[in-house]
């Protein structure tokens, strides 16, 4: 299977000198349909700040759509937790970032992962206002696809790299999870910095009240995204989630 040259995973090592001597690892976790090119950038900002960087290529991803609906959520979730691993043991502390499903993935490792020491999502899904998705059980048997959901930028110019199509059977798998994700959500006790666009046509607002008000975490910071559509890692936004992040992870990795 030929991957797409923007699927290139990305890692890179702890450079403790810059982190006051501790290694902090941070992973990263892109969304459905795209691929580690939405997250890059954004790992590139951490790693030339000392931090340990993981943005695993989630299974399907950067190929073919058609692969991708031979998947499911629990190969996802494996991979970020093959990732956070790693992290967890070449590193002091380390804090747990993703884009959409990724945002869902990552809350699934907090829930699951006690020491994991902050949670980073930005636009993430675990829920949906649309009525079509109670159709998905049997739609996915009917129809291979939809229409694709990736390249929400506000930003022109700007490309995602994700697919063209939307596939039923993956995408239902995942929102299979969201129940889970949500009856398990107080588990989560780490601080939460939560990026939201105030447009956005993919995720729409169901998610937010039901992540912000079910997590235990005391520590929980809303930082609306004035400027950018759904994938805001690559939108006019991107150096405010680049910037805050950064100080979010300084500071809840502090000894």
């Amino acid at each position: 299977m030929t991957i797409h040259p923007l699927a290139t995973p990305y890692s890179a090592p702890a450079q403790p000198e810059l982190t006051g001597g501790r290694r902090i690892g941070v992973l990263l976790s892109h969304g459905f349909t795209g691929q580690p090119a939405s997250m890059t950038p954004w790992g590139q900002h951490l790693a030339r700040l000392g931090y340990a960087v993981e943005v695993p290529r989630l299974p399907g991803h950067g190929t073919t759509w058609q692969e991708l609906n031979t998947l499911r959520w629990s190969d996802w979730y494996a991979e970020v937790t093959r990732s956070l691993d790693k992290l967890v043991a070449e590193n002091d502390a380390v804090v747990v970032g993703g884009l959409s499903m990724g945002g869902a993935l990552v809350l699934r490792l907090a829930e699951d992962r006690p020491e994991v020491a902050g949670v980073v999502v930005v636009n993430p899904a675990v829920a949906s206002k649309r009525l079509d998705v109670k159709l998905l059980p049997v739609l996915k048997h009917l129809v291979g696809s939809f229409p694709g959901i990736a390249n929400d930028i506000k930003k022109e110019g700007v490309e995602e790299h994700g697919y063209t199509k939307t596939p039923l059977k993956a995408i239902h798998s995942f929102m299979q999870a969201w129940p889970v994700i949500i009856g398990d959500l107080p588990k989560i006790t780490a601080p939460l910095l939560y990026f939201r666009s105030t447009e956005d046509h993919v995720v729409d607002e169901a998610s937010q009240p039901l992540i912000t008000s079910g997590v235990s975490s005391r520590d929980v910071t809303v930082v609306p995204l004035e400027n950018s559509y759904h994938v805001a890692t690559l939108d006019h936004d991107a150096e405010r989630i680049f910037s805050d992040s950064a100080a979010f992870i300084a500071r809840v990795t502090a000894s």
